[in-house]
């Protein structure tokens, strides 16, 4: 068994199920006066970002923060990065600090990976380029339970550029793993080739969307995008966008962000009470509190050793506090 967070993939349906668990203990130290917890304390998390971001960051430098972590955030914009370094010689470079963990994202697909190689250190996967990004699928996973109860035989529907997604890959994983059935739904340039065996069905049109119990829409990635994929933004939320005509009553609304307001999604529908939105957000950083407490408290108490991948077994009954 590893000692990283890469991908949903590596997690077994109880593995979440914990994650989830100690989240939401997290939750109600985060009700508190004092929200600080000591469990890192004396230890260092380093946040190393070579892509714009600001939820993501700013959460896990949080959760870091919440846990007693001292924390090193490092944007590739200013960095010796600038100067030419390469990945491996700034991960070393790091490493000389000894580090509990590094939260790495990079639009290079399989970096989290490669890092994981180089260091001691816990590798926590925050997005490599389109192939996951899978803390993300676990506080949408935490925030669509809080809200329904369970998680089993809900009807997800993933609309939006799925191809270009890391969101989407992690997601869909995560979402088939607790129970939901997946349907992804974008023009068939955007479907990525195979992603049926990732445990989702394929729709090109909106025609049935009424059958979902979630609508979780993507952003279109035109950063990402080479050549003319859709016609136009126009076009495209003619036909994909979410709007109060198309949602239903019934349905809940989720994004990862930044929202590209009038194109994936109106306004009406952001703004109304169906939308998870904000929720997503507040529950990204005790979600991922729980991920760092499980990878690097896992030893104690005669557990895995600190900063093994998130072990099957169940937890200690000793609740953070």
């Amino acid at each position: 068994m590893n000692r990283h967070l890469i991908s949903i993939d590596d997690l077994a349906r109880e593995d979440i199920e914990r994650v989830l668990r100690r989240a939401e203990s997290f939750a109600e130290v985060s009700g508190r006066e004092i929200k600080k917890v000591p469990t890192l304390r004396g230890r260092t998390v380093v946040n190393l970002f070579y892509e714009s971001s600001t939820r993501t960051s700013s959460s896990f430098e949080l959760a870091a923060k919440r846990l007693s972590a001292d924390t090193v955030s490092i944007k590739a914009q200013g960095s010796s990065v600038d100067k030419g370094e390469s990945l491996k010689d700034t991960i070393q470079t790091l490493s000389a600090y000894d580090p509990a963990a590094i939260v790495i994202r990079s639009p290079h697909v399989g970096a989290a990976d490669l890092v994981a190689r180089w260091t001691p250190a816990a590798v926590i996967n925050a997005g490599d380029g389109k192939h996951e990004h899978p803390t993300q699928a676990l506080l949408d996973l935490y925030t669509l339970r809080r809200r329904t109860g369970t998680l089993d035989g809900l009807s997800v529907w993933i609309v939006g550029d799925v191809l270009h997604s890391r969101v989407a890959r992690s997601g869909v994983l995560a979402f088939a793993r607790m129970g939901c059935k997946v349907t992804v739904c974008c023009p068939p340039t955007l479907i990525p080739r195979g992603i049926e065996a990732l445990g989702c069905e394929v729709r090109h049109t909106l025609d049935d969307l009424g059958e979902a119990d979630v609508v979780y829409t993507l952003r279109m990635q035109q950063e990402r995008m080479n050549g003319t994929l859709v016609p136009s933004l126009r076009e495209y939320a003619a036909r994909y966008q979410i709007n109060g005509r198309r949602l239903g009553p019934g349905q809940l609304l989720m994004h990862p962000g930044p929202v590209n307001r009038g194109v994936e999604l109106s306004a009406e529908v952001i703004d109304s009470p169906q939308a998870l939105i904000a929720e997503q957000v507040e529950s990204g950083v005790v979600v991922r509190m729980a991920v760092l407490y499980e990878l690097l408290t896992a030893g104690q108490g005669g557990g895995p050793a600190a900063g093994q991948r998130l072990p099957s077994n169940e937890p200690t009954e000793r609740q953070p506090a």
